[in-house]
């Protein structure tokens, strides 16, 4: 049995532990609000650009269209653009993208078809690695990024960008972690690459015509790439959220879960120490009556 030091020096380093985690998930929560207004603000920007993206792609002639949209007519080559976050202590954030994007890469391996990933922060790279190190063509880590922007996201755009014209991949998948609640993210695949255009709801009403000057496929040209960059934008955005609202979360439940040991530490300390109290006076009354 441990002594009565060990269990004062184990109480305390609790406490500690306790006080480290209690502060993270002040910071997190103090950070969250910002980054939770950013990723609802970006939301209604990339929708209205997928609304006006399929209403231009909607006049194009069927088949016809750069390939950003109508793609590259094959699937073999899959590009996994895995965004997770830069640091540890939130739970299973950044795991749950990464189990995703294993899956989607397992699954599309058993078909016979070329995967590829990049990715987007550190602790993604570090758990896709392990098993996909010759597939990784690209990595970018944000830790030293303050405040996200979109020059981020367009910089990263412009790399998929690059590695789709040379002919590296046909098909490209993004993953992140869409923020609902503070104990609630959702994570998500998005293909980006060709875009996935979704048809008109059947109750939406008439569709206006237009006529375009320039010809629609000039005005896709010069708008899916910065489609793209928002796209990402977004996901960096909801991953940036996500992150705060996981980390509140968990360093909250180590906080109580130091809480209850550091009650039970010094449960078990306080009846050792009247236990052997107890019996050094029954040692003492014991010698007192043999006199």
């Amino acid at each position: 049995m441990a002594s009565l030091k060990d269990m004062r020096v184990r109480i305390a380093s609790t406490k500690a532990t306790q006080k480290i985690t209690k502060a993270m998930q002040m910071v997190a929560a103090s950070k969250l609000r910002r980054a939770q207004t950013a990723a609802e603000a970006a939301r209604p920007y990339a929708e209205k650009m997928d609304t006006v993206i399929a209403s231009i792609a909607g006049a194009t002639t069927a088949g016809s269209g750069p390939a950003l949209l109508v793609g590259t007519g094959k699937d073999q080559v899959n590009l996994l653009l895995v965004c997770t976050g830069e640091r540890g202590l939130c739970g299973a954030f950044n795991s749950s993208i990464v189990r995703l994007a294993r899956e989607r890469a397992l699954a599309l391996m058993n078909q016979g078809k070329t995967v590829k990933f990049f990715c987007v922060g550190r602790k993604g790279y570090e758990q896709l690695r392990r098993n996909f190190d010759k597939q990784i063509v690209g990595h970018l880590e944000l830790r030293s990024v303050r405040q996200l922007g979109f020059v981020n996201a367009n910089d990263i755009a412009k790399k998929v960008l690059e590695l789709f014209n040379t002919g590296e991949f046909d098909v490209c998948t993004l993953f992140y972690s869409r923020f609902k609640s503070v104990i609630a993210q959702i994570p998500t695949a998005q293909q980006i690459i060709p875009l996935v255009v979704e048809a008109p709801k059947a109750d939406a009403g008439p569709t206006p015509s237009y006529d375009y000057e320039p010809a629609e496929d000039e005005i896709l040209d010069g708008l899916l790439p910065r489609n793209l960059a928002v796209q990402i934008f977004r996901a960096l955005l909801e991953n940036n959220a996500s992150f705060y609202g996981a980390q509140m979360s968990s360093m909250d439940n180590a906080t109580r879960n130091a809480g209850d040991m550091i009650r039970k530490q010094t449960l078990i300390y306080n009846r050792t120490r009247q236990a052997m109290i107890t019996k050094e006076l029954i040692e003492i009354i014991s010698g007192a009556e043999a006199i």
